[in-house]
C-alpha cells in the first residue's frame, strides 16, 4: 500500500460557515462532515496527512472557515498538515492583508472556485496580478474549472508563469457522457505548461449513477498520467463530495488499485512525494 497525502480534504461545520452550494444535493445538504468522521472513514488507510481544502463556503464566511480550521489543525492527531484557503484575487481591497494573515494560519496554497463564476473573472489585470503575487510568495493556486473553461485556465497559467497551478479533479471531465473529447486535447495542452500540475480526485462523482468504478474512469486516469506523468500529479479524496459516488473507502481502494499498476517510484510521487515538494510539507 502506497502512502498518501490527501490534498483535497473538505470539512463541513454548519455552525461555523454557510454552504449554500450544497442545497439540493441530498447526500450533502444540511449535514455536518467533521474531522472525526474523516478519521473514522480512513482508519487502516496509509494517509500520512491532509491538506484542508476550502469548501466553497458562502462569501461572507471564507475567512472564518480558514481561521477555524487553523485552530482545528492544532489539535493532537488532527492530521492536518496545512490549509488551502479561499481568496478573492479579483479584488485588491484587503487581498494583501488576507495573504499576510494566512501566513500565520498555516496556509500552504489558495483557491478561488472559477467554475461557478463568469469566464471573464480570471481574465482581468487585477486577478492576474494578484495570482502572480501568490507565486512571489511561493504559494500555488488550485485551479477549479469545468471542461469548457480549460483553455481559459491555460491562458491564466501562461500569464502567471511564476505561479504554480494545480488542476483540480483532472479538469472535471464529463465521464457520465463519455466526454473524452475535446477534454483530452485541452488537458494535453495544459500539461504542456511547466507550471501546471494535476490532481487525481473527484472522478467517481462524475460517473453516471451505478457506474462509479475503476473501469469507468480508467480512460481518463490513463490520459492524465500519460500527459502529466506521476511526478506532476497529486492525490485528493474530495471528501465529502465523494459521497456522491460510493464513498471515501471505495475511492481509496480504487486509488490503491491505480497505484499498484505503477512503478513503486511513480506511485510514491503521485501518492505523496509531489505534494510534499509542491506545498513544502513536513511529514
Amino acid at each position: 500500500m502506497t502512502q498518501l497525502i490527501d490534498t483535497h480534504q473538505h470539512l463541513v461545520y454548519p455552525d461555523v460557515a454557510g454552504y449554500g452550494w450544497t442545497d439540493g444535493i441530498p447526500p450533502l445538504a444540511d449535514r455536518a462532515f467533521k474531522l472525526e468522521q474523516y478519521r473514522d472513514l480512513t482508519k487502516g488507510a496509509d494517509i500520512a496527512g491532509t491538506l484542508f481544502m476550502e469548501t466553497g463556503v458562502d462569501d461572507a464566511d471564507y475567512k472564518a472557515e480558514s481561521r477555524f480550521v487553523a485552530e482545528l489543525a492544532k489539535k493532537p492527531q488532527s492530521g492536518i498538515l496545512g490549509i488551502i484557503a479561499s481568496c478573492r484575487p479579483e479584488d485588491d481591497a484587503g487581498f494583501t492583508e488576507w495573504l499576510d494573515e494566512c501566513e500565520d494560519l498555516g496556509v500552504v496554497g489558495y483557491r478561488r472556485v472559477l467554475h461557478v463564476m463568469p469566464d471573464e473573472l480570471s481574465t482581468t489585470d487585477i486577478f492576474r496580478k494578484n495570482l502572480r503575487m501568490l507565486g512571489n510568495r511561493g504559494k500555488p493556486f488550485d485551479l477549479c474549472v469545468l471542461p469548457k473553461q480549460l483553455q481559459i485556465g491555460g491562458e491564466l497559467a501562461q500569464t502567471c508563469e511564476n505561479t504554480t497551478f494545480i488542476l483540480n479533479h483532472c479538469g472535471v471531465p464529463d465521464i457520465a457522457s463519455g466526454g473524452l473529447d475535446p477534454w483530452r486535447a485541452d488537458i494535453a495542452a495544459l500539461a504542456g505548461l511547466p507550471n501546471v500540475y494535476c490532481k487525481l480526485s473527484g472522478l467517481l462523482a462524475y460517473c453516471a449513477p451505478g457506474t462509479a468504478t475503476a473501469e469507468t474512469i480508467s480512460p481518463f486516469v490513463g490520459h492524465v498520467l500519460d500527459v502529466f506523468g506521476a511526478n506532476r500529479m497529486v492525490w485528493g479524496s474530495d471528501w465529502p463530495v465523494v459521497e456522491l459516488a460510493n464513498g471515501l473507502p471505495d475511492w481509496i481502494e480504487v486509488t490503491n488499485g491505480i497505484l499498484s499498476q505503477m512503478s513503486p517510484d511513480e506511485a510514491r510521487e503521485l501518492g505523496s512525494r509531489t505534494a510534499i515538494e509542491l506545498f513544502g510539507l513536513s511529514v
